[in-house]
C-alpha cells in the first residue's frame, strides 16, 4: 500500500466520522464563536480587542485540538478499532501523523474564528499574517501532540477529559494570556517557561500587537522541540502499551 494513500484514507475517515459531525462542529466552532463574542462584547475599546485577540486564538487552538484528539483516540482504542489500524502495513509514525492531522486542521480553523469576528470591530492593519499563520500552525501541532500524549496515557474517555483539564487550565493562567508573565509571582514564572502555550501566545502577541517579550525565533524553536518531544513520548507509549 502506498503511504500517501493510507495517510489520506485514514485522515478522510476521521474527518467523516469525527470532525465533520454536527456535535463536534457545534462544540468546536460554535464554542469558539461563543467565547469570542463573550470577550469582544465585554470590551468597549478597539485596543482591548486587539489586545485579547492573541489569547483567544490560542485558547481556541488549545481546546479545539486537545479535546478532539484525546476523545477520538481513546474512543477508537475503547472500541478496539484502533487495533485494526495497528495491524495495517503502514509505518507507525505515519499512522499517528494521519490520526493527528485532522485535529491540527481543526485547531487551525478554530484559531481564525476570533479573527473573523475581530474584523467587524477593529482594523487589523499592521498584523504580520505570515508569522500569525506559522505560529497558529505550530501551536496547533504542539497542542494536538499534547492531546495525543494524553490519549495514549489513559484508557477511558472521561480520564482523557480529566487529564486534559489538568494541563489546560493551569496553562491558561500561567502562559501570559490573562496576566503578562513578567507580572506573575516570581515563584510561578519558571513554570510559565516550560509551557508550550506561553511561546505560542507570545509569538501571536508579537505578530498582532508587537508586544512579545521572547524573540520569535526562540519561540518557534521551542514549539518545534515541544512537538517532537510530545510525539516521541506518544509513539513510545503506543509501542510499550498497545503493541506487544
Amino acid at each position: 500500500m502506498k503511504a500517501w494513500i493510507a495517510f489520506w484514507n485514514i485522515l478522510l475517515k476521521d474527518m467523516k466520522n469525527y470532525y465533520l459531525k454536527p456535535p463536534n462542529i457545534s462544540w468546536g466552532i460554535i464554542f469558539s464563536i461563543s467565547w469570542t463574542l463573550m470577550f469582544f462584547l465585554r470590551s468597549n475599546t478597539t485596543i482591548d480587542i486587539r489586545g485579547i485577540l492573541p489569547g483567544i486564538m490560542a485558547m481556541s487552538v488549545l481546546f479545539g485540538t486537545t479535546s478532539m484528539l484525546a476523545v477520538t483516540i481513546t474512543f477508537e482504542r475503547k472500541s478496539r478499532s484502533f487495533e485494526r489500524l495497528l495491524l495495517a502495513p503502514i509505518n507507525l509514525n505515519l499512522l499517528m501523523m494521519a490520526k493527528t492531522t485532522g485535529a491540527i486542521i481543526f485547531g487551525v480553523l478554530n484559531a481564525f474564528v476570533p479573527v473573523v469576528f475581530a474584523l467587524f470591530w477593529v482594523q487589523l492593519s499592521g498584523v504580520d499574517w505570515i508569522i500569525v499563520i506559522l505560529s497558529v500552525l505550530l501551536l496547533a501541532v504542539t497542542s494536538t501532540f499534547l492531546g495525543l500524549f494524553i490519549a495514549v496515557s489513559v484508557s477511558e474517555v472521561f480520564e482523557a477529559q480529566t487529564f486534559s483539564n489538568f494541563f489546560r487550565f493551569p496553562m491558561l493562567f500561567l502562559c501570559g494570556l490573562f496576566i503578562p508573565v513578567s507580572q506573575l509571582p516570581v515563584l510561578f514564572r519558571p513554570i510559565s517557561y516550560i509551557i508550550p502555550l506561553t511561546y505560542g501566545v507570545d509569538i501571536l502577541k508579537d505578530a498582532i500587537n508587537r508586544e512579545g517579550h521572547i524573540h520569535p525565533a526562540i519561540s518557534f524553536l521551542v514549539l518545534i522541540a515541544f512537538g517532537l518531544l510530545l510525539f516521541s513520548f506518544s509513539i513510545r507509549n503506543v509501542k510499550r502499551k498497545w503493541i506487544i
